[in-house]
């Protein structure tokens, strides 16, 4: 078992900045692919930005390229989303997500929420106009 914590989020200001982070731990020794997903309300959970295991390889939503940067520690289970920009419509709960199980990451699996197998309970970000 994988458990899964997000934190960061909060209330900002549009053209403002948030940093999140988010920690994977259960499995001493073992480095996990993860993911930040948002779901605003009414609508789906949507695919943000991506990190391999070993950092090697990101990918990013057309929607937050070029204004969010996903990192993570080194050797460690810690990604972090920075969110520069921010715009009202990137209000939404962000989700974490690690996989640990199935196939490596790539540009054809990275950003559906099957590919996943543990998430945390998610953290409000909320932008105002």
């Amino acid at each position: 078992q994988v458990h899964v914590v997000e934190s960061g989020g909060g209330l900002v200001q549009a053209g403002g900045s948030l940093r999140l982070s988010c920690t994977a731990s259960g499995r001493p020794g073992g480095r996990f692919s993860m993911a930040w997903f948002r779901q605003a309300p009414m609508k789906e959970r949507v695919s943000v930005a991506a990190i391999t295991w070993n950092g090697g390889s990101t990918f990013y939503a057309s929607s937050v390229q070029g204004r969010f940067t996903i990192s993570r520690a080194d050797a460690e289970n810690t990604a972090y989303l920075e969110m520069h920009t921010l715009k009202p419509e990137d209000t939404a709960i962000y989700y974490c997500a690690t996989a640990v199980w199935g196939p490596a990451l790539d540009s054809g699996n990275w950003d559906a929420v099957r590919t996943y197998d543990y998430w945390g309970q998610g953290t409000q970000v909320t932008v105002s106009s």
